[in-house]
């Protein structure tokens, strides 16, 4: 999965890709690098950051949809809370909705993928973006996020929402420390019953820089390593910025789960 984020302000890229144009050429170049999926968001959640308006969301979506639609088959998720963006959106022929909150911010979301037949992916968030990591805290995060994770496949499923339809993501850097993040990525295998996959976002989070002082930017080589990590631990979905880059890390790792898998 790609990220194109059309946003002033997220961590990594914010401003780069805010006019339709650049971010439908940058969603294409994602596409022919390996991106089977490409996630466009309109709201940055990186921590710190307020909430942005569904007038606000969809001013910046839906041209870059109406461009981007007819020039690819990858799929097209679009990362929102809002029911109302998400329906805009599904109708202009977006295939699948990631919702960061999991269906806490919008209950009617889940009914709008339901009648469109799509995708939607339920992250684990703590708290809200603008102080999710003040100070996240869990008894054990691995038995909490997927008790949180299990309530919105069945809000999910009481709407309609067939579990193959359903992608979760326990929220890597949402409300986690570094050390959480890194129990999370060793029991993904224990996410992939509660849906059809595990979605996994490591991609330039900070806990990737713990060893350096690089800028988001320069976060490749440890993203690469978490992505690894991911996928010899059960991933089934990685979203991240530098695609063709992690495209080559998921090669050797899915070509290595594959030998060992024979010689067992």
């Amino acid at each position: 999965m790609g990220i194109v984020n059309v946003t002033p302000d997220s961590f990594s890229d914010g401003g780069k890709f805010l006019e339709s144009d650049r971010a439908c050429e940058h969603a294409l170049k994602l596409a022919e690098s390996g991106a089977e999926i490409l996630d466009l968001g309109a709201e940055s959640s990186r921590p710190g950051s307020d909430p942005v308006s569904k007038e606000v969301q969809l001013e910046r979506l839906l041209p870059l949809l109406e461009s981007l639609r007819p020039e690819t088959k990858a799929v097209i998720s679009i990362d929102t809370r809002s029911s109302e963006v998400a329906r805009n959106c599904l109708a202009l022929g977006a295939d699948v909705v990631n919702d960061i909150s999991g269906l806490r911010s919008d209950s009617e979301l889940a009914v709008v993928c339901a009648e469109y037949h799509a995708g939607l992916i339920l992250m684990h968030m703590q708290g809200e973006p603008a102080s999710m990591q003040h100070s996240p805290q869990y008894r054990d995060v691995v038995s909490e996020v997927k008790s949180s994770l299990l309530d919105s496949v069945r809000s999910a499923k009481a709407e309609g929402i067939a579990v193959d339809h359903l992608l979760v993501d326990p929220g890597i850097g949402f409300g986690k420390t570094f050390i959480h993040n890194y129990q999370l990525l060793n029991a993904i295998k224990e996410f992939r019953t509660l849906a059809a996959g595990v979605l996994i976002g490591p991609s330039r989070k900070a806990f990737t820089a713990e060893f350096s002082a690089a800028a988001p930017s320069q976060r490749q080589f440890p993203t690469a390593a978490a992505v690894a990590i991911a996928i010899l631990n059960g991933a089934d979905v990685l979203r991240v910025h530098d695609v063709a880059e992690m495209r080559q890390v998921s090669d050797i790792c899915d070509r290595y789960l594959e030998i060992v898998h024979e010689h067992d």
